[in-house]
């Protein structure tokens, strides 16, 4: 199992690749679209770099499981119920929601921190041990 600072700088490098920012702009309270403007289709990027990375398999909505925004129990009208907040943090326990949770607009639930993706890949390699 790799350190949380190895963690890190994999998950760093695969930012900077993916995304074409600067090694010292990928700090882990960075939020990947409002600090380091990632799009949508960069996190289909960051996951296959991530993949390779790491040797681990991330299925479609894992990282951020979009089909509890499509469930009227856990998203009306563009925000989250807290139904969806709950089944939110139950499928992302990686992922720090406390901001989520204070505005539970869903255009904030894309807004993962270097830190929430390193969880991320922590959480992937124990659940693989």
């Amino acid at each position: 199992m790799p350190s949380q600072e190895e963690i890190f700088d994999k998950v760093r490098e695969a930012l900077v690749d993916a995304l074409g920012v600067d090694e010292e702009e990928v700090t882990p309270e960075a939020t990947l679209r409002g600090d380091l403007d990632a799009e949508s289709i960069d996190f289909l990027d960051i996951v296959f770099r991530l993949e390779k990375a790491f040797d681990i398999k991330i299925e479609r909505g894992e990282l951020v499981p979009s089909d509890v925004l499509e469930n009227p129990d856990y998203a009306q009208e563009g925000k989250l119920t807290p139904a969806g907040i709950a089944q939110l943090k139950q499928r992302m326990p990686f992922a720090d929601l406390s901001k989520l949770e204070a505005e539970p607009y869903i255009q904030n639930l894309g807004d993962l921190s270097v830190r929430d993706m390193c969880n991320f890949v922590e959480y992937k390699l124990k659940k693989a041990a």
